[in-house]
């Protein structure tokens, strides 16, 4: 039946678009309703205040962001810079924007794209930002506001201090629009906001878009995680599943829940356990998952695989399946699409790249998508996915970042990773984060996550993974010497520990003290009373109890020390009888009450230590960030790159001014390297080589490089005298207790030398024994430094820099989606 409206709400309706009138235009050009949560946050972007959108993956808040470039293109000159935590990221949202807003209207800056950057729109990475801000960028004019897509990568302990940095920095007349995953600490964030940005609003969703059901793949059969026979929103666990993970997942039988809205259970077995047939809960062959996926009418999937070989196999273990799940029409769109973006890749290296494989994935309708691929590659498993054309996909977790490729169906194939170190069990963050995936708006209804079975699953420990929606936002925020250097050149030492004491770092490291002063309170008032009860007449039983505690400590040393030397024994045996001496001595031995006094006072001591402790780690936290600061300052000024005048004063020196464009991970390193003229004499290849030594972490520990692979000529004592310069820098830290840097990694130098020098890519990827897509990257980040280089270094340098550029900017590393 249709509400008809009161006049009273006629009228409440009225007031709200006569207020926001700029909304109600741009929510009538969408040609679709906003969801609460959009209209609320729009709202807030109207009302003049910035906004932090928490909501789940494919809930739609990008629309904020596009309304935040709404409300700036009213305006004759206002611009939006848009800020991605990855290029794949940026170039999406670049191409969108073009093809929304007009090729003229928007830019692109990334480090290795610069397109249109003086347009009203612009897409760039967020270190892009933050160099802009200390470079104060005459692009930074009539900026209006600034969208902080993934803003929860201010988490990220390598990149996430980036985004504190630049929150901190811009001018306070722009407007954030800060959009995150769902956080449990959003309201905390905040805070943050508010305090250092000003009129924050904070909006936060929980509901999914398209709602989840979720399912667990046993042999053939697909169950329900929870019981559809309950009262929904109970999370009660399928009986069926406990049952199984009792049985040690040896049977599978059971009219039982099967998957849903979707086809129900296949395959079950009726009657009592004793009578199913047992097997062995092994995993189904992934061509069967597929066809199985398929006739549920499941497709599109994506399987998250945390391996980039378990990709690559499963793909090959899909085509030998036979699977094929495109017509003719669609397969002829799917090389008339690779045909156009792979155009520019050179025939010599279509083998060496395995493209023809590959091709005949995409034509079946079945792909990976990982790092390891090259980017031109994954970009067209992105758009073919987008298009429903490839219909499997099988991708590591850094698919669920950002990248808009939602599918019907997300597989799990395993609920653990290797995270570089061990195997641990995934966050319920990144399960939300994957399984976000599942639900395309507007085509489903609902979006489906299936876990395989394993030996030693917990359904239970699942279903609570599943459950908790929610992870916390923790800053990873550490001053760094580049930092340092423009800080103090803008604001001064004094200012700048300021600027640190804002940081979100110190935020929470300020509320946790704010906790833990109320618990040292309350154990204090506990200490006196407990004082009180131990008060003896006779004398001090605080030190009476401290000789007591003592004397028990010594002889327990002993009991445990019976093969000590004798000189030990003697020492600890005259201690013993002084201890005994003391206490027999002391008024306190011969009070009547003693015992009931020495309880209370082994418990005022325990207590007394407990609050020690918090102390402790109120005196730690209080000031951190601006202590790492005042070690970072010190180094700097040991070096010359901060000088200090008669009255104290402290500046950038000349040497400061070139660690200012450095912004590598190893800049103290790469400065003071400059500097001291230890790359002067190397040829364009030896010092791509150099700067790759530099970036490249290797994902395995290498061991000892032998000199053999090593590049010939200058580069060797080059590398040399670097890694003694980084073995001084590297002592000075940890005498300063600074964490320090690894060891240069020359794994990729000889690979990087050899492409500099014209080396096909077949060779260079032998050399390097690396997949084409690591190449690239590495060989990208190889590209940011030697050009941070050709602006810091002398003309020389500077020089060298700038032809090793061009020299390893060929072939597919040059390939580019967006030039």
């Amino acid at each position: 039946m249709t509400h008809t409206q009161s006049p009273a709400e006629r009228y409440s309706a009225a007031r709200i678009r006569a207020a926001q009138p700029l909304l109600q235009g741009f929510e009538r050009g969408l040609g679709f309703d906003l969801d609460p949560f959009q209209r609320e946050a729009c709202a807030c972007l109207e009302a003049g205040n910035s906004v932090l959108v928490a909501a789940p993956t494919g809930a739609g808040k990008t629309i904020v962001a596009e309304f935040a470039i709404y409300l700036a293109m009213q305006r004759s000159r206002a611009k939006v810079f848009y800020t991605a935590p990855m290029k794949a990221l940026s170039n999406q949202k670049f191409q969108e924007f073009a093809a929304e807003y007009g090729a003229d209207q928007v830019g692109l800056l990334t480090g290795d794209s610069n397109v249109n950057p003086g347009a009203r729109i612009v897409v760039m990475t967020t270190e892009v930002l933050r160099n802009m801000l200390y470079a104060d960028s005459d692009l930074l004019t009539d900026l209006a506001f600034v969208v902080m897509d993934e803003v929860h990568y201010l988490a990220d302990r390598f990149r996430g201090a980036v985004w504190e940095e630049v929150i901190i920095h811009l001018p306070q007349q722009v407007r954030m629009v800060s959009l995150s995953a769902t956080v449990s600490n959003a309201e905390e964030f905040g805070d943050w906001l508010q305090a250092v940005r000003g009129e924050t609003d904070v909006i936060v969703s929980e509901e999914r878009p398209v709602p989840l059901e979720q399912h667990v793949l046993v042999k053939n059969n697909m169950l329900d995680l929870f019981d559809s026979t309950g009262l929904i929103g109970t999370h009660r666990v399928n009986p069926e599943l406990v049952r199984l993970a009792h049985a040690g997942g040896r049977s599978a039988g059971g009219r039982g829940r099967g998957s849903g809205r979707q086809g129900g259970q296949s395959g079950g077995y009726r009657g009592h356990d004793k009578q199913r047939p047992q097997f062995d809960a092994g995993r189904m062959d992934r061509g069967d998952i597929v066809r199985m996926l398929d006739g549920k009418h499941l497709l599109p999937a994506i399987f998250f695989i945390f391996s980039r070989v378990g990709c690559d196999q499963a793909v090959r273990q899909v085509l030998r399946s036979g699977v094929r799940l495109t017509q003719e029409h669609e397969r002829e769109e799917i090389r008339q699409i690779v045909d156009d973006r792979c155009r520019t890749l050179l025939d010599e290296d279509l083998g060496v790249l395995g493209y023809f494989e590959w091709l005949d994935g995409l034509e079946r309708g079945v792909a990976a998508h990982h790092a390891g691929l090259l980017p031109a590659f994954k970009e067209v498993v992105e758009e073919l996915f987008q298009k429903k054309l490839v219909k499997a996909v099988f991708a590591t977790e850094t698919l669920a970042l950002g990248i808009n490729m939602p599918a019907r169906t997300v597989v799990l194939d395993k609920l653990e990773k290797f995270n570089g170190e061990a195997r641990v069990p995934i966050t319920p963050g990144e399960y939300t984060q994957l399984t976000g995936r599942a639900g395309r708006r507007g085509i489903d209804t609902l979006g489906h996550s299936v876990i395989q079975w394993a030996q030693g699953l917990d359904p239970q420990a699942v279903a609570s993974l599943a459950s908790r929606r929610t992870y916390p936002l923790n800053s990873s925020f550490k001053p760094t010497y580049n930092m340092a250097v423009n800080l103090i050149d803008q604001f001064g030492v004094t200012r700048t520990r300021g600027v640190l004491e804002s940081s979100f770092a110190q935020f929470q490291a300020d509320r946790a003290v704010v906790d833990l002063a109320r618990s040292v309170r309350q154990q204090e008032e506990s200490l006196a009373g407990f004082k009180t009860s131990m008060t003896c007449h006779l004398g001090d039983f605080e030190q009476y109890s401290a000789i007591r505690r003592r004397l028990t400590e010594v002889e327990r040393e002993g009991t445990k020390a019976d093969n000590s030397q004798r000189g030990e024994r003697d020492k600890r045996q005259r201690e013993v009888a002084s201890l005994r001496k003391q206490m027999r001595a002391h008024g306190c031995h011969h009070c009547a009450d003693r015992e009931a006094h020495s309880r209370w006072a082994e418990r005022w001591f325990k207590l007394k230590r407990q609050t020690d402790a918090l102390n402790q780690q109120i005196s730690q936290r209080t000031g951190a960030i601006a202590r790492v600061f005042d070690r970072v300052t010190d180094v700097l000024l040991g070096y010359g790159y901060l000088e200090s005048d008669a009255s104290g004063a402290i500046a950038l020196s000349e040497s400061g001014r070139i660690l200012r464009r450095i912004y590598a991970e190893r800049d103290l390193l790469v400065a003071e390297s400059l500097r001291r003229g230890l790359w002067n004499e190397l040829d364009a290849a030896s010092l791509a080589a150099m700067a790759c030594a530099l970036v490249f972490e290797p994902r395995r520990e290498e061991g000892l490089i032998d000199a053999r692979y090593l590049p010939k000529g200058p580069f060797r004592p080059a590398l040399d005298d670097t890694h003694e310069l980084w073995n001084r820098i590297d002592d000075l830290e940890r005498d300063h207790k600074l964490p320090g840097t690894n060891p240069l990694a020359v794994g990729l130098s000889l690979a990087m030398w050899k492409w500099a020098r014209g080396a096909s890519l077949a060779d260079v990827l032998d050399e390097a024994e690396m997949a084409a897509g690591d190449f690239v990257r590495w060989t990208k980040q190889t590209i940011d430094l030697l050009d941070q280089l050709s602006i810091a270094g002398d003309a020389q340098v500077g020089s060298t820099a700038r032809s090793a550029m061009d020299a390893i900017r060929r072939g597919i590393v040059a390939y580019s989606s967006v030039a």
